[in-house]
């Protein structure tokens, strides 16, 4: 089958759902040919083909950031993606097209999907829908909601990753479908180049915290250093992965609660880095607003790492308190600071998630996310 596949956020762009997007097309490339439309920045190239994948990329205007998208950006993507596909389409034929994310995605997707006669699959991330932190949220904004809405009615098949997003889905759109397909997120089984604490800097008697994602108010990385002074146990050092329009301010919160040497901002890593500075680590946190699904905390405990995170979002789906690691309720950073403090002074329940976590994320390989997909797929071209 040919699959077009329309995402404004392709790596090394994008959060999540441009990660769940780039492993689904890498993970169905032996079986399916999958040609991606997404957005250009820097000196990327326009064509080029990435573990088989043919990626096409569009400018886009005032995009500054790798880490953040602006409106005006996402609005450009909207005419930029719909005349590269009008090109593609009437030289070539596709069996399906998918667009990942309602917004900015979908509109152009749904739209080549129309005129061309070809069925739409919609994939629902949870921040093109639902973001807390965001004034500009589609779930509250009426030119968004209402643009939301129609890609969700219009579309031929619409799919989700967490129970938690569907359901807020057919909370705030009255025009969603009646059935939305739950496929979860999945990762690669990680492959890396593991290293010594030593390599960075750190000792063996320290208690490494880890967290990764792109620095935005969502992701509420502030939270976490004040959790560190909460600690007030100098041997915990919290390590930051991600960059972001939010660093600025994180470096200066750590230096005015006085935990500057504590906190280490990696900024932006490779996989083999990224996976090395999780296997090295003891717990991996979070207090993220939100979440659609939260894949990261599958890539930690892929390494068996102990989560511990608020009970809000997609990782509800799959985070177990007390097997995965813990659940604090959203914002009780007084509770989140106990529970971690447990954690710390209890290396063998670490040892007993960490245990639990290895054997539970085998369900969750991409191998047997692609096969749903491909079900999904093969449903619409038939």
């Amino acid at each position: 089958m040919n699959i077009l596949m329309i995402n404004y956020e392709y790596p090394p762009l994008g959060g999540g759902g441009g990660v769940v997007s780039k492993m689904l097309a890498e993970a169905l490339i032996n079986r399916h040919n999958i040609t991606v439309i997404t957005s250009r920045f820097g000196h990327q190239a326009l064509y080029e083909t990435v573990n088989g994948v043919e990626l096409i990329r569009t400018p886009v205007l005032f995009r500054s950031d790798r880490n953040a998208a602006t409106i005006i950006s996402m609005l450009a993507f909207f005419p930029a993606s719909l005349w590269i596909g009008l090109k593609l389409l009437r030289k070539r034929k596709y069996d399906v097209i998918h667009s990942m994310f309602a917004i900015p995605s979908a509109p152009s997707g749904l739209l080549l999907a129309k005129i061309f006669r070809k069925p739409h699959l919609l994939t629902v991330f949870g921040g093109d829908i639902y973001d807390p932190s965001k004034k500009l949220s589609p779930h509250r904004t009426p030119i968004l909601h209402q643009t939301v809405e129609n890609v969700l009615y219009a579309s031929d098949r619409v799919v989700t990753m967490s129970e938690d997003i569907r359901r807020r889905t057919k909370t705030y759109y009255y025009r969603a479908p009646k059935e939305i397909f739950l496929i979860k997120g999945g990762i690669p089984k990680p492959i890396f180049t593991p290293s010594q604490r030593s390599d960075y800097g750190f000792d063996d008697e320290d208690i490494l915290l880890i967290t990764i994602g792109r620095l935005v108010p969502r992701k509420a990385v502030h939270k976490l250093i004040q959790v560190i002074k909460l600690l007030g146990d100098a041997r915990v050092k919290l390590i930051v992965i991600g960059d972001g329009p939010e660093r600025g301010m994180l470096e200066q919160t750590a230096i005015d609660l006085n935990v500057k040497n504590q906190i280490f901002f990696g900024g932006n890593v490779d996989e083999n880095a990224k996976f090395a500075l999780l296997n090295f680590s003891d717990i991996y946190v979070s207090t993220s607003q939100h979440e659609g699904f939260g894949l990261v905390f599958l890539e930690a405990m892929s390494v068996g790492l102990p989560i511990v995170c608020y009970d809000n979002g997609g990782q509800t789906d799959f985070l177990k308190d007390g097997e995965t690691g813990v659940l604090v309720e959203l914002g009780n950073q007084a509770a989140f600071a106990d529970k971690l403090r447990a954690l710390i002074v209890k290396p063998a329940l670490r040892t007993q998630m960490e245990t639990f976590n290895r054997r539970y994320i085998h369900e969750f390989f991409i191998e047997n996310i692609a096969n749903q997909y491909e079900k999904q797929y093969r449903a619409l071209a038939e």
